[in-house]
């Protein structure tokens, strides 16, 4: 195998250790030839949930599901898909343990990305551990995410030498905020709220969980608001231009104006 790995060029028969072991292996054929992967379909043994045997395939494959909203939307997203039937199918050894790689296919039948433009691959960008301490020693030194990031492409000539764009460099500090967002300030936060209801029952908040039932949005009103609603209600300004840099989460204010054209 190892010397197959090395020609990074999949064949019948080829074994691998894992089922990630595989997918590393076709994440760095698709790196190498110029397409986007997708793994298609794991089926596990209900008896102690290991992959009997899967799917990894181009990311081309099949067809998008048609959606309902397309009429209404303004810019729909490009169509990719090209029903591309190269794909690895592996089924798993019982006798080994291991996987065996025993349906091929290698044909595209679309555009593979250029050499120069593979840096740009969504399965190629990647973050190291050394980067991902320059770009939290860059932000705690108060370095803007684009600032940070035209140095980090300075450092290594240019742009198409770096393993991860702007948008990554962003995405992994949205990250770790959120990994930051320790139990204690929830609680705290929490705390507030339960006292202000102690103090008038009319004040109401609301909390909304992601599936990793971790706090994503919040919102919150006090009587007065409640009061200048019921009387000032007609029209309302939604104003989200407000960022806290800290937590990186858009802040959103309710405007409203009384009579004498004061905001509320």
């Amino acid at each position: 195998m190892e010397a197959n790995r090395e020609g990074l060029l999949p064949q019948v028969g080829m074994e691998f250790s894992s089922v990630q072991e595989a997918w590393m292996f076709w994440i760095i054929y698709g790196g190498q030839k110029g397409f986007e992967v997708r793994k298609r379909f794991a089926n596990k043994r209900k008896s102690d949930g290991n992959v009997r045997f899967c799917r990894y395939v181009c990311a081309n494959e099949g067809h998008r599901k048609e959606d309902k909203r397309d009429h209404l939307t303004k810019c729909p997203r490009a169509e990719t898909r090209t029903d591309c039937q190269v794909r690895m199918g592996l089924t798993m050894d019982q006798e080994k343990g291991t996987y065996k790689v025993t349906d091929l296919i290698l044909e595209h039948n679309h555009m593979l990305h250029l050499p120069q433009t593979l840096h740009l691959m969504v399965s190629q960008r990647k973050i190291s551990e050394l980067q991902g301490f320059e770009i939290e020693t860059a932000d705690d030194a108060g370095i803007g995410p684009k600032a940070a990031h035209e140095l980090a492409c300075v450092q290594v000539g240019g742009s198409s030498n770096l393993s991860y764009t702007l948008r990554d460099h962003k995405n992994y500090l949205w990250a770790k905020r959120q990994r930051e967002m320790a139990y204690g300030q929830a609680g705290s936060m929490l705390m507030y709220f339960q006292d202000k209801i102690a103090e008038n029952p009319s004040f109401q908040y609301a909390l909304q969980m992601d599936i990793e039932e971790q706090i994503a949005n919040i919102f919150w009103v006090d009587a007065k608001m409640l009061t200048d609603y019921a009387y000032f209600g007609d029209v309302v300004s939604f104003d989200t231009t407000f960022g806290t840099n800290k937590e990186s989460r858009p802040f959103g204010v309710f405007v409203g104006f009384n009579q004498f054209r004061e905001i509320m």
